[in-house]
């Protein structure tokens, strides 16, 4: 296939000539590249056909098409940092500007510097304690699981929910899929090492390694959490 940021510059002067600016952001860029990579594009347009995304091939690329007008960027960045994740900030700051005209992409590339740095907002005390509750339960439940395929599916939800409270217990942003782990690794090398390494032998049926690693996260946040728990 060509070559992704010549290709991805074609793209948006071909569709969007009169882009305002435009990103090409993901893993296509860097050594996390695979040959089922995408080409993720930030458009920014001063009005309708946007906001809207599209997903296509071009040129034998996958494309995943983010459009956006400044004030919707500004919208869905709101959005996502009030759920503590937010894909589109992250494209801006860590994309590749492909058009820029009249300094738009630069002042939102700026933006998205100073937001992420800022980091997600905190968790409140009972989004805490529910965090804590939630994966409290689930490692009482692994400890008491004899049905296999149950355990998978425990294991599963409990490294996600670990990783989750571990990053927002840390100040961390969140990620999806393969994101999470990416900012896991990034935040805390040791604790994603024990956490993944331990999930092998937890699904197996020895759960010890894992435990301990999600006693830890749990640690971190406060401790244990469910006699005496309530919602009112």
């Amino acid at each position: 296939m060509d070559d992704p940021l010549l290709t991805a510059r074609e793209l948006v002067r071909e569709r969007f000539p009169a882009a305002q600016a435009a990103f090409l952001a993901g893993s296509v860029l860097t050594a996390r590249r695979t040959p089922a990579s995408d080409l993720d594009i930030v458009v920014l347009l001063e009005g309708p056909p946007a906001p809207y995304r599209e997903n296509l091939l071009y040129r034998g690329w996958p494309v995943e098409l983010f459009v956006q007008t400044e004030a919707s960027w500004h919208d869905f960045a709101d959005q996502e940092t009030a759920k503590r994740e937010s894909p589109l900030l992250a494209m801006c700051l860590e994309g590749t500007l492909l058009v820029d005209p009249n300094g738009l992409g630069a002042s939102l590339r700026a933006e998205a510097r100073r937001r992420w740095a800022e980091g997600p907002p905190a968790l409140s005390d009972a989004e805490r304690n529910y965090q804590r509750y939630i994966l409290t339960d689930l490692l009482d439940d692994l400890r008491g699981c004899a049905n296999p395929a149950e355990r998978v599916y425990l294991v599963s939800h409990m490294l996600q929910r670990a990783s989750e409270l571990a990053l927002l217990t840390g100040g961390h942003w969140l990620g999806g899929g393969k994101w999470l782990s990416r900012r896991l690794a990034e935040a805390d090398p040791g604790l994603h090492r024990a956490l993944t390494e331990g999930v092998t032998n937890a699904v197996a049926g020895q759960a010890d390694d894992f435990a301990e690693a999600v006693a830890e996260v749990l640690n971190r946040a406060g401790g244990p959490l469910w006699d005496g728990y309530a919602i009112r």
